[in-house]
């Protein structure tokens, strides 16, 4: 009880609680914090033994928080919440918005969408700076891995604030130089198609495709949209593309229109504390005015 009583919890300490639970691992932490594993791991033995309690649980799976980890957890967010927020005001004095703000999306959304509108806000705020991460996993908002998020889904998480930018139409596309020139049933139950892999078991692609021509087994399955349209537009087969993605490309020729059954929901999506930082607030506020999405 002493060691509880004398031990002074800097904010140093929380950091590194705060990125261990956040990130699971001492590599994970320490990669964050911008020092080695082994440093986070003295680190944390030195709280605990000031504490006198242990504050994760060992596995072979990483570091798994306890109770009082997450308490401490929480208080660490409201004092990284406070210092951005007074990094922010001291940047309201001046014209420079300053920072980095972590974007996560596909690279289907990122090159057609986001790149493009991130190009014009650079212009205006040239001190601005961007950590892009493109998956089609979302990395959590809430664990505070990304500020901003674009992400095309029918259901946004919970416990996150976002807008609903407009729906992604999906059309199904050949090749301009291939020989199948219309939308014709016999003939695409034979023909070789591209198509997500099994990491993107609900992309509404997937979902059309096995609805309407379930006997079709794809002839190429890749891990990224911008990839089937590549394959698509070199011959390879054909396959559904975002409209928006595929409508600018001379080389793809529309077998349909907009497929009615096939489209989902953009969604720009932050954390609620994060989008009164000054840094994301203009940053968010920026895609949210020029992301547009065809009608």
């Amino acid at each position: 009880m002493n060691a509880k009583q004398q031990y002074q919890l800097s904010a140093a300490d929380l950091e590194v609680v705060l990125a261990l639970v956040r990130c699971g691992t001492l590599a994970g932490a320490g990669e964050r914090l911008g020092m080695d594993a082994s440093t986070v791991f003295r680190h944390l033995q030195r709280i605990e033994r000031g504490l006198g309690q242990a504050l994760f649980e060992r596995s072979r799976q990483g570091y798994q928080a306890l109770d009082l980890a997450w308490t401490l957890a929480a208080q660490a967010e409201q004092v990284e919440t406070a210092l951005e927020a007074a990094r922010s005001s001291a940047q309201l004095q001046s014209d420079a918005i300053t920072g980095c703000v972590r974007i996560t999306t596909t690279d289907a959304i990122l090159h057609g969408l986001v790149v493009p509108a991130l190009k014009t806000l650079h212009k205006q705020h040239p001190r601005l700076t961007y950590d892009l991460h493109t998956s089609n996993e979302l990395l959590s908002l809430t664990r505070r891995d990304a500020d901003i998020a674009v992400r095309a889904t029918k259901r946004p998480p919970q416990h996150v604030v976002g807008k609903r930018i407009g729906s992604i139409q999906l059309a199904l596309y050949a090749a301009k130089k291939a020989s199948i020139k219309q939308f014709d049933e016999a003939v695409l139950n034979q023909a070789p198609w591209i198509a997500p892999d099994e990491a993107m078991p609900e992309h509404p692609s997937v979902v059309w495709r096995k609805k309407h021509f379930p006997k079709v087994v794809p002839s190429y399955k890749v891990s990224s949209i911008l990839s089937a349209m590549e394959f698509i537009a070199l011959g390879l087969g054909v396959g559904l593309l975002p409209t928006f993605l595929a409508q600018s490309r001379a080389d793809l020729r529309p077998l349909t229109e907009a497929l009615d059954d096939c489209q989902t929901d953009l969604w720009l999506l932050t954390h609620p504390e994060a989008r009164h930082l000054l840094r994301v607030k203009t940053v968010y506020g920026h895609l949210a005015e020029s992301m547009q999405l065809p009608g």
